[in-house]
């Protein structure tokens, strides 16, 4: 893994019609990571590390995407990749949101959380503890620590979860396969564990295994 105090690795955070992007961008300031916002190909190409975050609706995100030929791009990147709440949804199969084929990277569809016996409020807003965490992402995260989440859509538990999370029934708090990681819950938003979770992304290899 690399070291955090070498700071010299180029991050990019994927610019596009997403609610969260400048606060992710503050989110790596506040632990001296620094970090450019760009939609710029070439620039995410060449990054080092990419973020992809995400707060809003599916299917005018992915058109969005579409229009500018970011979701080829995104499919074919080599270098760690960061998905965040919708981020994540995105490099889903489809979501039930408008009935949207996403960018197909995770296994997993996405689904909207159904309310049992009228007590639990959709969407889930607010604090929750991640637990069966699993890959270097969660590096010195306890099991039960609590993140923050806001989100009316979940992707199912898979051979792909790296952290579960339970809100009406167990779902997906996090994903991974090859060089792409998504979180369902804001980690720039989640205190100590979100940015010890954003250090870690940081830390990771640059390069598929």
């Amino acid at each position: 893994m690399a070291s955090l105090e070498n700071n010299k690795q180029n991050i990019v955070i994927i610019k596009y019609n997403a609610g969260n992007i400048q606060s992710v961008l503050y989110a790596f300031e506040r632990i001296g990571i620094d970090a450019i916002v760009s939609d710029d190909h070439d620039l995410i190409r060449n990054a080092d590390k990419v973020v992809f975050p995400g707060v809003g609706e599916a299917s005018s995100a992915m058109n969005y995407l579409k229009e500018r030929e970011l979701d080829k791009l995104i499919r074919e990147l080599k270098q760690p990749v960061l998905g965040i709440c919708l981020g994540m949804q995105l490099m889903c199969r489809h979501t039930e949101e408008n009935d949207t084929e996403c960018l197909g990277i995770f296994d997993e569809n996405v689904k909207l959380f159904q309310p049992q016996g009228g007590r639990e409020k959709v969407p889930q807003i607010g604090w929750n503890n991640i637990f069966h965490l699993r890959t270097d992402l969660f590096n010195g995260i306890p099991e039960q620590s609590y993140v923050y989440s806001v989100h009316s859509y979940y992707a199912s538990e898979g051979f792909e979860t790296i952290a579960t999370a339970d809100y009406i029934h167990p779902y997906s708090a996090a994903l991974h396969k090859d060089n792409f990681y998504g979180v369902q819950f804001h980690p720039e938003k989640s205190a100590a564990a979100g940015e010890q979770i954003l250090k870690n992304f940081f830390a990771l290899d640059n390069h598929k295994k």
